[in-house]
This record gives C-alpha cells, structure tokens and sequence, in this order.
C-alpha cells in the first residue's frame, strides 16, 4: 500500500520513529493500514500474542537481522529501527544513489505521480539524516538532504489537502534550514521558492510574500529569479495586493521572452496566474477579457498545472455567466485531480460550485473523501 508512506512524513510519525522504540511503531503502522494485531503478526512472522507483548512493551526485539527484516516488511529505511543498510557503507556510491533518486522524483512528480515521488523521497531523506547523525556533515551530503528535503515537501504539497498543507511546509523549511547553513545562493534560491509557495498554500500567505521577495533578490540567475517571481505573482495575487501583483507580472512577462520555459516558467502558467490574481484583487471584468484568449500552448505543461488551469478557468466562466462552459471545464478538472491524486484542486472546485453547480459539487466531494480515506490513519 504505497500511497500510506505519506504517513512516515507527518510531524506524528517523527515522534514515534525518533524513539527507535519498535512498540510505538508497530501500532502506528497498525494505525495506518487498518491492520489487527494478528494481520501484522503475519506480515512479520508472529503470532498475535507475541505482537501484543512488543506493542507493550513486554518483549523486546534487538537482534540486527530481525530488525533489519522488520523494516523491510514495513517499508522502512533500516535506520529508522537503529539498524545501519549495508547499502549506505560506501558513502559515495549512495550519494550518487541520492541524487539520481532526488531527480528522478522530480521527473515522476512532474508527470503527474506526486504519490511515488513521496515514496521515493521520505526513505532517502531518512537514511540521509541518519548519516548526518552518524557524523557526515561532507557539503555534498547536507545539499543533497536539503534537495530530498524541498522535493519531499513540494510532492506532499500535491497529495495532501489544504487542512494538512502545513506538513508539506514544514519539510521545505527544513530544507531551506541547510541551504541558508550552506549559503549555496542558487540552492537558497530554489528553497525559499518552494518553501514559499508551500506556505501560501497552507494559508500562510503574508510570510509566503516574504520569502519569494528574498527568493527573488538572492537568485543567481534570470532562470532562478524568473522561478521566484512566477510563484511570488501568485501569492501577491491572493494577498490582495494589486499593485505588487502588476509589478511582478511585468517583470516575469519580460523574463520569459530571456529565459528557457520549464513546468514552472512558460506563457500558459502565467495565463492561468494572471486569471486568478485579477479576480482575486478585485478586477473579475478584466479576468473575464483574459479567460476569452487562448491559453498560450507550450509543451512545458504538467498535468497539475493542466488541472489548475481548468479550475480556474471554470471559476472566471461563472464570472461571465457561462455555466455550460464552467461546468465542462470544472467536469475535466474533477476527472484529471481524482487521476493524479490533487485533493487541494478538488476543494477548489466545491468551494467554487458550491450552490451553483451542486452536481458538480457532489462529485468532486465524493472524489475528495475518496482521496482522504485512502490517507486517513
């Protein structure tokens, strides 16, 4: 059950894990997959009395191989028992490992599978902060956790829901932790973005703003300061401010005439940007004359921001008075969010419908509680 190693991320898991005490762990992973005592025993190998006797503390589990065998079967780095991988004795060879696993997440998040990025990212960052504890401190090391740490963050942005959009920040702020440590100004860079933008999708839209502005002052490069200023349009967009919203649409429109277009960086995104800020600070007539152009092609675009695209578009149609049009876009949105699993998108789309829609409503509420079973502990 893959899509349950979210759980190992959130600030709860991390209490029971820091103690190494396998007790508190096996009745969280019980916790998490439903499992009975007897049905874990099977997995590992026990009978439901013995289960029970470790759960309580009454027996204990220390030998190497046993544990080594247990964090196997539930999906946990060996660390995470007390336990070393004999996989990570030759330092370099897994840093290497890292950094090929920190890409390829990205590659599978970008196309639209956030849930496997998180599989890959939450083992790395544990057997990364385990080396750190075990004394590697080498450069090369903590800016390859402050990467799986940002990556880790910006994955669980897209799985989670908004009520629990705050986890996905905290991971990025820890990875920013390093990177300001390191003073790397393009990796800094990359980290106050990301962080950035994971807390104004927690709500935290006041110090999102601020760290895009630092995000765009200490950029390396147009690339990087083009990256930051996408993201801070965005959330000046949703603070209100119109007048910082203008500013930076400008200035990322010059940009992206200077720049190459990535996921983040290309005409469509700042389409769909520009349609959302205008309402938000107020100036619905005008997103209206937008969401009649359009949408810039490029093949930069990632199914997320497909989706995105789609919500917001529906919600300025209804603006316009256009139900059929909002109601195929939204229709196409709830679809495209219940594939690649974007629960935050589905709540957009009910509050947007709401009493408007209803049916539309409904099917994205089932969608979106279809979603928080298979994440509920």
């Amino acid at each position: 059950m893959p899509h349950t190693l979210w759980h190992w991320a959130t600030p709860q898991a991390e209490a029971v894990l820091v103690t190494r005490d396998l007790g508190p762990i096996l009745r969280f992973y019980r916790q998490i997959h439903s499992l009975s005592q007897a049905a874990l025993g099977e997995l590992l190998g026990y009978d439901k009395t013995y289960v029970s006797m470790v759960e309580n503390g009454r027996r204990t589990i220390d030998d190497v191989s046993s544990r080594r065998r247990i964090a196997a079967a539930l999906c946990l780095p060996p660390h995470a028992l007390g336990v070393t991988d004999p996989s990570d004795a030759d330092h370099v060879a897994m840093v290497q490992f890292g950094n090929s696993t920190v890409r390829l997440a990205e590659i599978v998040r970008q196309s639209g599978h956030a849930t496997e990025a998180v599989a890959e990212l939450w083992p790395l960052v544990a057997r990364l902060e385990a080396q750190v504890a075990d004394g590697h401190t080498e450069r090369e090391l903590l800016t390859l956790l402050a990467q799986a740490r940002v990556g880790l963050g910006v994955a669980l942005g897209h799985v989670l829901p908004e009520e629990r959009l705050v986890t996905a920040a905290r991971w990025t702020g820890q990875g920013l932790a390093i990177a300001r440590h390191l003073d790397d100004p393009d990796m800094c860079s990359y980290a106050l973005r990301m962080h950035g933008n994971e807390l104004r999708k927690a709500g935290l839209v006041g110090a999102a703003v601020d760290r895009l502005h630092e995000a765009v002052a200490v950029a390396p490069d147009d690339d990087g300061r083009a990256s930051a200023l996408t993201l801070l349009a965005r959330a000046a967009g949703e603070l209100g401010d119109g007048t910082l919203f203008d500013v930076t649409v400008r200035d990322n429109r010059a940009l992206l005439e200077q720049v190459a277009h990535t996921s983040l960086v290309n005409p469509f995104a700042l389409h769909e940007i520009r349609m959302r800020g205008l309402v938000a600070t107020g100036r619905g007539d005008q997103a209206v004359r937008l969401a009649g152009e359009q949408s810039p092609a490029t093949s930069a675009v990632t199914p997320q921001w497909q989706v995105i695209e789609h919500v917001t578009a529906g919600r300025v149609l209804l603006l316009r008075g256009d139900r059929t049009g909002a109601a195929d876009r939204l229709a196409a949105a709830i679809n495209a969010a219940r594939v690649h699993r974007l629960p935050h998108q589905l709540q957009r789309v009910v509050r947007i419908t709401g009493r408007v829609l209803p049916a539309l409503c409904a099917r994205a509420s089932q969608s979106l509680e279809r979603l928080r079973r298979e994440m509920a502990a």
